[in-house]
């Protein structure tokens, strides 16, 4: 994450969000993505593949919702705040949906553990970001 803040406050970001918070929201959203990608390959290879996918799907969903996501929050600025917003609410959905179905397969499969700790690590600061946002 000092790196992601680094970053945020060299480029100036036009954005007046705290950018300890807002490089939390894009550090976790942007490992939720990869989580949510590695788990849907995991259970993709899985000899019940069949029986999984909802989740698949769902963590496809999250994964291209996280990816988007984390793209506005570092380019964003105040004249799109109701924007971002609205995405980090559409990627606190998807992440707590991913945090849910993971979390149902978690027992018998390790990167479903691991994606699901992501996404709800992920949910919880893309809550902190919105409570910021919309103020």
């Amino acid at each position: 994450m000092p790196q992601i803040r680094e970053l945020i406050e060299s480029v100036g970001s036009r954005l007046s969000v705290d950018s300890a918070i807002l490089a939390r929201a894009v550090t976790a959203v942007s490992a939720c993505e990869q989580s949510s990608a590695a788990c849907a390959a995991g259970m993709l290879a899985d000899k019940d593949a069949d029986s999984l996918r909802d989740a698949i799907v769902q963590n496809l969903d999250c994964a291209d919702v996280s990816s988007t996501t984390s793209r506005l929050l570092l380019r964003g600025d105040d004249a799109q705040r109701p924007l971002l917003a609205a995405q980090t609410e559409a990627c606190l959905i998807a992440c707590r949906d991913a945090r849910e179905q993971c979390g149902r397969h978690a027992a018998h499969r390790e990167h479903c553990r691991i994606c699901s700790e992501t996404a709800g690590r992920a949910a919880e600061a893309c809550e902190e970001l919105l409570s910021v946002l919309r103020r």
